[in-house]
């Protein structure tokens, strides 16, 4: 297993390509599975079931991608979780049961700051009650070729959160979106990813 920290925001398409890459790569035995631990520059990003009526106002750049899900905000102050795994060789080929660790691993990272995440089968990603409102805090859209998986994980840790006012977060009108910051929860993202590491090793 390989673990990639960028330390600069790094461009939507120059992500993708790498990953499609490193995907190739693993199914060929040439390189190991890998988790890359990112930021992007502030963009909009559209899954293959986003509908056009879900912009409201484009306020960054729209980039349409190959995962699961539909329009989400990617900036500064959110930890993006890349996860290029070879379920196959995990014995692990069931994509339902991949989503619910990829909840585990990110309701028991907010544990450690206190925060009670909660999995909905409805409604894919992260949730917390915030003062009796439902709000998310992770994000997720993931693709598989050939049993590896590719794509992952949004944790907003403190992004500027007036920036999903440009679309309809994930298809859901009736839910807001929240930060470990609004939470009350001041982490720097250092500090996040030594407990991202631990917990998914617990995790997988």
């Amino acid at each position: 297993m390989e673990w990639i920290i960028s330390h600069h925001p790094i461009e939507y398409n120059q992500a993708i390509k790498f990953m499609e890459a490193r995907v190739e790569l693993i199914h060929k035995d040439l390189a190991h599975e890998l988790i890359w631990l990112l930021e992007h520059p502030a963009i909009y990003t559209a899954g293959i079931s986003a509908l056009d009526n879900e912009v409201i106002d484009a306020l960054f750049p729209i980039y349409k991608t190959c995962r699961g899900g539909k329009y989400t905000y990617h900036g500064p102050g959110q930890r993006i979780i890349y996860l290029m795994l070879n379920l196959r060789a995990r014995n692990q080929q069931n994509v339902r049961t991949y989503i619910k660790n990829l909840s585990n691993l990110i309701i028991n990272v907010l544990k450690h700051f206190n925060i009670l995440g909660e999995f909905r089968e409805d409604r894919i990603g992260i949730w917390v009650n915030n003062n009796g409102i439902e709000e998310k805090i992770a994000a997720f859209g993931v693709r598989l070729r050939k049993w590896i998986t590719y794509h992952g994980i949004a944790l907003n840790v403190n992004p500027d959160l007036s920036n999903y006012k440009g679309i309809v977060p994930c298809g859901l009108q009736n839910y807001g979106v929240t930060s470990m910051d609004t939470l009350g929860v001041n982490v720097t993202l250092s500090d996040l990813d030594i407990v991202i590491r631990q917990e998914f090793y617990r995790i997988f």
